[in-house]
This record gives C-alpha cells, structure tokens and sequence, in this order.
C-alpha cells in the first residue's frame, strides 16, 4: 500500500523515521529530524525537508551519510550485502552484469576516488528520468568527478544521495511524474537532429534553418497537433507556432514559448524545455476539454543563439517588429545568405512584417527555462522564480604596448600589453563580485604573433559585463574601464574600446512574477527569487509585454551550453505543475 502525506503528518518522529525507512541509506536521524517541519504540505515539501535537514546536519553527519553508501560495483554487491534499494538501483543501471574491463575499471576508480576524498563515490544510477544510466555514462561521470575539488566533491556526493532518496520516496509513495517523463522524452526524441559534422561526433548542434533545423521545426508541430491545438502553423521566419483557443473569440491571449535552435554542441533543454512544458499543458487541457478564459499561444522560437548568422533573437524579434532586413543578406560560414537559406526552407520574405503581435491583444509572456547556472543546484532547489533578465554590454578592445626582448628588457623598462590585460581581469573580477549579482568576463584573450621569449607589445580581449538593472551594469563598466585606463597610463602603454553590444536588463513584470510565486508556494515548494545572468526570448518581448519567467533547476552543477546539460523528470513535473497552476489561478482572475 503506497504511503500518505496524511500518514505522515499523523505520525509520531520515530514512526516517520520508520515510514521513511530505506529513503536515507542508515541514517534514520534524517526523516526524525525532517518531521520537526511537518505538516507537510506536499511530497516536494517533504522532500525539501529532508534536503534541509541534511543541509543543518554537523559535517561529521553528512560525512557518515555519505559513507552509509556502498560502492559502485563494489564488495558488498558482490558478497551481496547491498540493501535492497541499492541492489534495485545498481541492477536497473547493469552494475550487476559488468564484463570482467568494466568491473576492474569502476574498482580502480573506486581505489582513486577512495583514495582522494576519504569516502565512496555516489552517483543517482537510476539518473534523471529514473530509468538508469547506462554504464559508459557512469563510468564517464567517475572518472570526471575524481578531479573535483574535496569540498565540492563531497557536496556532489550529498546532491546525488537527495536524487537517490527522491526516486526511492517516489517509489513508497507510489508516484510516477508522467508529465515530467512525456517532456524529459520530447526533448530526448528532439535532440536525434543534429547538424552535419556533429551527429558523427554525438554532438548536438541545431542553427537556424539547416536541415536538422527545419526537421526539428516539424517534430514540434507534429506533438502540437497530438497535444490538441486547435492550429499549429510554421511561420515565415521558422517559428513553430501552436494556439489553443480561448472560451470566446475575442479573449485576449497569454504567450509563452523559447527557443529550439541550439549552440554547437550545446545541451538537450536550454530553450527546448520551455516549449515542451507548455505543450504538456495544453494536452492535458484537451484531455479534460477544457477552455480556458483567455487563449493559449506556445512559440518554439526557430533562433535565438546568433550561432550560424550574427543575428540573435531573431524568432522573438519577428513578433516584435524587430526583424532587420539587412539580415537576409549575412552570410553564414559557407557562404550561404540567410534569405538563401530562407528559400531552401520555403519561407517568403514579404510574410515577414505579417509576424509582428500586436501588445493590445496579449495579456503578457511567460517563460520556462532551465537555469543554466549552479545556484538552484546548490541550494538543492527545483524551482527559482526570476527577478530580472540581467542587462548587459560587451566591448572588444586592444592594448598596444612594445613588443622587446623578453631577456633584455629590465621589468621596470617594459611596456608589456598581455601584463596590462591581465590586471584589468583581476580588476573586473573583483569589482563585480563587490555588487553580488553583477557578472565580468574575460572570455576572449590573445596576444597576436606572441613568441616565448619576446614581452608581448599587443594583447586583444573582450569585456562581457551584466547586471540585474541598467544603473547597476552601467556603474560596473564605468569603474572597469576607468581602471583600464589609470592601468595604460600607469604602464605606459594605451588602449582602443569599442562597444560591441548593449542590452537593457528586462525586470519581470510585478504581477506576473506573483503569479509564478504562487503557482510555486502551492506546490509547497519554497520561494527562491534570483536574476537571469543568461539573455532569453523574454527580453525581446519584454520590449512590448510584461513577461516573468520560471527557472528549472540542472544538474551537473546547472551547466549548460554543454552536452552535460540535464534535468531530471521530477523537477520538470514540478514546472508543468506550477504552470497548469498559473493557467488555473489566472483563469480564476478572470473570472471575477
């Protein structure tokens, strides 16, 4: 008989821990403790409950949490002393079948990873969708983290064991997260498109109107109309556009959506994750036939990422009125225009200014999108609720100092440009990290014709700089290049800056980030609320509707723009939950 939060909450400390036995490998003292924060108000409060009382345990407490676990593939699976969730979840991951070079390859690393950190290596071998990784990803995933720094280490050893106890407590409670699994699949079946030179290599790329491009456009198109849109079209830029219509014809109308191109050889959910999570919704709204008060627009955006053409948002552009002509005629790194590409893909230029919305018919923008950064992860939260797209401004820039013998010239006689950089990176490091959520970045350095032995007179870099609010991003770059300054002249060395980009911060709208606040609270999940470092479709609707977006915790420390990118199906059916809670309470609205 699968457990009840009801059971929970009625029980005594001791009788939870016995609830919730095998959730924790021996350690007991976690569900006692986590039973102080009933009553819970959900499985994901639970959960989180948990997670928080590991978080307050002493470091010698998590220390023996982690060293509760068994080895991968190790002594106790083979004297077969394993419990038997462990010996459920090595079995699942083929653990329990390794060929003789696989069983002594996961033993050596078992030795060095013991070796290093004093403890077992821990990794949720049923993995993000529950299902089990296969043994050459375990295998890759070891010998990655034998690398990692102690602490973070161990903090990666504490996140896995809260992915092992959440699929166990799935299990007791009988719960299978459908929705998150449909999403989590969509985006598996999706990333099978690739562009040419990167399937060879298993690496996913997708840039604005190849052929994996357009293929991709017409698998989205196809679940739209499985999911029961009432139209679903591809616009003449390449957006994949679905609608589900409203209880009445003249309802004004919400849009969401993001992005399916992708960066060379990026992850399988940046973007994609916030198409595929409306559409879940949409499905099960036609599965109820259901109508909502107000109609449903979902837009895959056909580019965002700027990777094959130097235009970038330019799917979310078209539909503010921001599509530039002069961009037909980029070339791509073969030579090919954009509106050659554009009639290879069928698409007329002249449909073009037809995309634009117009604002008075919207009610707002929201977006889905997986964090692509540490913080959700780190604080072992699923959902983050977004403040404000953070501005930002780029420059590239050169110092021209004079190139000298590297053996000859005294250190005080030298006029060495790449030294001259180097203080303006350290300078920019710190002086962002004084504002909290202000970013600088160094992300392109060269010192062109540099040679070993000569002090290098050139030295090219680029400036990335973002904050939450405009003043806040102009203030940093101003104390940043008045250092690059004061550094040239007392080097004796100058300088050229050119600004290479501007974008305004995009503060999510008041009311639409309550919205989301309370969608999330409802699901008993705890509010966090934090800026976007990262650009999204929502900053170029934000230009003409109020937009608010919802973060989805990654795993893999929230890497992304990286084949590390991943999710796991539990938070993605939080985020379709906290979304079919945003359509229900604003449904509500309306109708008073």
């Amino acid at each position: 008989m699968a457990l009840t939060i009801e059971q929970l909450n009625a029980a005594s400390a001791d009788e939870v821990a016995a609830l919730l036995d095998g959730t924790y490998e021996h350690s007991p003292w976690i569900a006692q403790r986590a039973a102080a924060a009933r009553p819970f108000r959900s499985l994901a409060h639970l959960k989180h409950a948990l997670v928080q009382a590991v978080a307050q345990a002493s470091a010698e407490e998590q220390l023996g949490l982690i060293r509760a676990h068994p080895e991968l593939a190790g002594k106790a699976m083979v004297s077969k002393t394993l419990t038997a969730e462990s010996t459920h979840e090595q079995g699942k991951a083929g653990l329990t079948e390794c060929t003789p070079d696989e069983f002594a390859k996961i033993q050596q690393l078992n030795a060095d990873y013991n070796a290093k950190f004093g403890f077992p290596f821990i990794l949720a071998v049923r993995g993000p969708r529950g299902t089990g990784l296969p043994k050459r990803e375990i295998i890759d995933t070891f010998e990655r983290r034998v690398h990692h720094h102690p602490d973070f280490e161990r903090a990666e050893a504490l996140r896995n064991i809260h992915r092992i106890a959440e699929i166990r407590l799935d299990d007791k409670f009988g719960v299978t997260p459908t929705l998150g699994n449909d999403v989590w699949d969509w985006q598996e079946q999706l990333a099978t498109h690739t562009d040419p030179g990167y399937a060879e290599k298993g690496q996913l790329t997708v840039t604005y109107l190849t052929e994996a491009h357009r293929a991709c456009a017409q698998m989205i198109a196809g679940w739209m109309r499985d999911a029961g849109f009432d139209s679903v079209k591809i616009d003449a830029v390449g957006n994949v556009v679905g609608r589900y219509d409203g209880a009445t014809p003249d309802a004004k109308t919400l849009l969401t959506g993001s992005h399916y191109d992708t960066v060379r050889n990026g992850g399988k959910y940046d973007g994609r994750l916030g198409i595929f999570v409306p559409i879940a919704c949409v499905r099960e709204l036609k599965r109820q036939n259901r109508r909502l008060p107000y109609a449903f627009e979902v837009v895959g955006f056909a580019e965002e990422e700027g990777q094959r053409y130097k235009a970038t948002f330019l799917g979310s552009g078209a539909l503010t009125g921001h599509f530039d002509p002069k961009w037909l005629d980029q070339k791509d790194a073969d030579g090919i225009t954009m509106r050659e590409a554009r009639k290879i893909a069928g698409l007329k230029e002249e449909d073009i200014p037809k995309l634009q919305r117009d604002p008075s018919k919207y009610l707002g923008f929201v977006e889905v999108h997986i964090e692509q950064g540490p913080v959700l992860n780190e604080l072992d939260l699923p959902l983050g609720i977004v403040t404000s797209i953070n501005g930002g401004v780029r420059y590239v820039g050169e110092v021209i100092g004079m190139a000298s013998h590297a053996g000859t010239t005294p250190m005080d006689r030298r006029r060495d440009a790449a030294a001259a950089v180097a203080e303006l990176i350290l300078f920019a490091e710190k002086r962002a990290a004084k504002d909290g959520d202000s970013v600088a970045t160094v992300g392109m350095l060269e010192v062109p014709s540099g040679s070993i032995n000569v002090v290098p007179g050139h030295c090219k870099f680029s400036l990335d700089m973002r904050a939450p609010n405009n003043p806040q991003r102009d203030a940093l770059a101003a104390d940043v290049i008045a250092e690059l300054k004061a550094i040239c002249e007392r080097r004796g060395v100058r300088y050229t800056l050119e600004e290479s980009m501007r974008a305004s911060a995009a503060p999510s709208a008041a009311d639409w980030q309550q919205r989301w606040e309370k969608a999330v609270d409802t699901l008993g999940v705890p509010l966090f609320r934090m800026p976007s470092g990262a650009g999204h479709d929502a900053m170029k609707l934000h230009e003409v509707m109020p937009q608010a977006m919802l973060f989805v915790r990654g795993i893999n420390s929230g890497i992304s723009h990286n084949p590390l990118e991943s999710s796991t199906n539990n938070d993605m059916q939080l985020a379709v939950e906290a979304f079919q809670l945003l359509l229900d309470n604003l449904a509500a609205e309306k109708a008073h």
